[in-house]
């Protein structure tokens, strides 16, 4: 693999940025559709946005598997976080991310499986229909997954934020090293 798709202390690789912005267009969608239906309720638009939602949810848990992975085989090579109190916060922050994107559509698949329905996104089955009603599968994503969800977008706009302090406030190379050269 040549060395620009692979990430470098300067900055992130090829893969590296496909992974993140493609997660990041996708959340979108998904936050568009869960907006729309709260504005709209039941509209021809909210269907088809919704429709999307369990299909791309899924796509998001496979991206989020892969980019983990990814990262870790890259974490040596990956542009540090700055030393100190921030350095620490920065990782926080994004290990706190990358806990969020896994667990939400993670519960999301334990609820699917618990309500017996079946689940074959984009007509691959992922379990089988069992017609059975499994209680304690259906608690954690029913507690958790859509308030999460928000939780998460919270920490998206934050991190938008902070790469927008970073870019405009102190003019460093935060941005460019995940969205190339600016």
């Amino acid at each position: 693999m040549t060395s620009r798709w692979l990430d470098s202390p300067e900055r992130y690789g090829l893969l590296s940025r496909l992974l993140h912005w493609s997660m990041a267009a996708l959340l979108l969608w998904q936050y568009v559709g869960m907006t729309v239906k709260i504005v709209l309720g039941r509209h021809a638009v909210t269907a088809f946005l919704v429709g999307t939602h369990k299909p791309v949810g899924t796509v998001l848990m496979l991206l989020i598997l892969l980019r983990g992975a990814w990262g870790l085989s890259q974490w040596r090579r990956r542009p540090p976080h700055p030393a100190g109190v921030v350095g620490r916060l920065t990782a926080f922050g994004h290990a706190t991310l990358y806990a969020l994107m896994a667990w939400i559509p993670l519960v999301a698949l334990l609820r699917e499986y618990g309500k017996g329905r079946g689940f074959a996104p984009f007509g691959v089955p992922l379990f089988p229909q069992t017609g059975e009603e499994i209680g304690w599968m259906l608690w954690p994503a029913d507690l958790s997954h859509g308030l999460l969800a928000w939780v998460l977008l919270a920490l998206v706009a934050g991190h938008v934020a902070m790469v927008a302090l970073h870019h405009v406030w102190w003019r460093d190379a935060t941005l460019s090293r995940m969205a190339g050269k600016l």
